[in-house]
């Protein structure tokens, strides 16, 4: 079966090259023309779908119109059609996403759901706390409660999709803020979330509010980078958020539009600053307090956390700040209340149970001081890094030692992909590349890759391939941006590769700013 996929598979790429415009693509994807056309968007997106295994691409139909996006078709799961969108959402020209794919989970009673989105909200370290209520109905769960923050409500709603056989989430939670706070507060809050988040340009995005309510107004260069402003804009007070005014039709703006200090080099006390903040609305980290030191860029995180997963945010949180070089993680994970390694054993094995992407796979447990060894078989990296995220999720999981072994397709190896969304339960997105692929064939499809990414700017990166290992070199913006042209190439077909890109700010960084 899994042949037939990428037979399939084959037979598409093919398609595309004879009938789309990537030829002309590849030959010109250093020119940023101000048009791209529907037909280009659409398979670009098509080939992704099917290089992904979360996204059964023959189920699912692709339309572009004017650079809005329809996605239809069927999964099995919520999860995947989520995929779908973030797929979608992170190509270069693509205005806005709309998902009509339907989920046709297989059969399970309601009452079998809910019981497992309850379990798993409880088994969940930042989510347990929470005073969430949950019914289900036709496969369509509603979420009611009281919670305060919206991250907290979206973290919820995140948790609960982990669970197979949901077709949907109504997430009705209400937010009850501790204290009100004044429009002029909340819009200086926005103003340096946006101004802190790497992957946001604040200089093009306008921000108003009134009564609790934030507009959002701009040209960007992305859907994604709508959704991440979006969810930056959500802070202490903000009772609604209207981004209906952020038009994507500058994608070729990234450097006319983008203010010209961006990605210039921040003082380590600017880089603190802007951790500590992003800590306050990770409500998995946010009762912690971690420690933050700041030396030339580099940023190190001591302190305790009672789970996992917290660490890992905590991470994730600092990388995604304007002006950081690197992150040493240092956080020391110690559960408040420690289970049994039994407890801990029999919780991840239900957790990856209840998962629609790695339940089918024999995957064994074993627990020793909190230490949560996996091993087994499944298909490809993807699925054992997704493992390895369920387990870490689980309650007195203090590290995994993923040694999950991978059933490699004779055709075919997977790369990974760093970006995931601020609570995405999919912490990486993985491509195929094929074997026996030429220097010339590898070197084309990364420069494709770079071109269609929303996260480089294929000017500044210059790409050769020898045997199969890819070199790459030029002057990017940010560290973000060097390890997300890396994992394009990975993605384009390269076998290893050697980053000698260099980051704009690194000479301010190591002089000390």
């Amino acid at each position: 079966m899994r042949n037939c996929k990428y037979l399939a598979l084959a037979l598409v790429a093919l398609t595309l090259l004879a009938t789309s415009s990537f030829p002309l693509l590849a030959a010109d994807k250093k020119d940023n023309g101000k048009t791209i056309k529907d037909s280009e968007i659409t398979s670009a997106i098509e080939s992704r779908l099917w290089k992904n295994p979360s996204t059964p691409a023959s189920q699912i139909d692709v339309r572009t119109d004017q650079g809005i996006v329809t996605l239809s078709g069927s999964v099995d799961n919520l999860l995947a059609k989520e995929r779908a969108l973030e797929i979608a959402e992170t190509l270069r020209g693509v205005r806005a996403v709309v998902n009509q794919i339907e989920v046709k989970p297989g059969a399970r009673t309601d009452e079998e759901v809910r019981k497992d989105v309850e379990r798993a909200l409880v088994m969940d370290p930042a989510a347990d706390s929470y005073e969430v209520k949950t019914e289900v109905s036709g496969g369509v769960a509603t979420l009611t409660g009281t919670v305060q923050s919206w991250q907290e409500k979206r973290l919820s709603g995140e948790v609960a999709k982990g669970v197979k056989g949901l077709k949907d989430i109504k997430n009705e939670i209400t937010v009850q803020y501790k204290s009100k706070r004044l429009d002029s507060e909340i819009e200086a809050d926005v103003k340096r979330r946006l101004e802190s988040d790497v992957w946001v340009d604040d200089a093009i995005v306008t921000v108003a509010v009134k009564d609790g309510k934030v507009t959002l107004s701009g040209a960007t260069g992305s859907a994604a980078e709508n959704s991440r402003a979006y969810s930056d804009a959500w802070v202490a007070g903000v009772t609604s958020v209207d981004a209906s005014g952020m038009k994507v039709d500058k994608w070729w703006s990234r450097g006319e539009l983008q203010r010209k200090d961006k990605y210039a080099a921040k003082s380590d006390e600017e880089i603190k600053k802007a951790v500590q903040d992003a800590f306050l609305y990770d409500p998995r980290v946010l009762s912690f307090n971690p420690t933050v030191e700041v030396k030339y860029g580099t940023v190190t995180l001591t302190g305790v956390v009672d789970n996992l997963k917290a660490s890992q945010a905590a991470e994730l949180d600092a990388k995604n700040t304007r002006g950081t070089w690197r992150v040493k993680n240092y956080l020391k994970v110690r559960p408040v209340k420690q289970p049994s390694d039994a407890d801990i054993a029999k919780n991840v094995k239900s957790a990856l149970l209840w998962d629609p992407s790695v339940d089918r796979y024999q995957i064994n447990v074993s627990v020793y001081n909190g230490t949560t060894y996996l091993s087994g078989t499944v298909d490809s990296y993807y699925e054992k890094s997704l493992a390895e995220d369920v387990a870490s999720r689980v309650n007195g999981v203090v590290d995994v030692n993923n040694n999950l072994r991978i059933e490699y397709d004779p055709a075919v190896v997977y790369s990974y992909h760093p970006y995931r969304s601020y609570y995405s339960h999919y912490p990486y997105r993985y491509y195929p590349y094929h074997l026996g692929s030429s220097d010339r064939a590898i070197k084309d499809d990364i420069e494709d890759e770079l071109w269609w990414s929303w996260y480089v700017d294929a000017n500044q990166v210059n790409v050769s391939v020898s045997n199969g290992v890819a070199t790459l070199t030029g002057a990017v913006n940010s560290w973000q941006e060097q390890q997300a042209a890396v994992t394009n190439a990975m993605e384009g077909g390269a076998r290893n590769v050697v980053n000698n890109l260099k980051v704009r700010y690194d000479a301010l960084a190591s002089s000390g700013q």
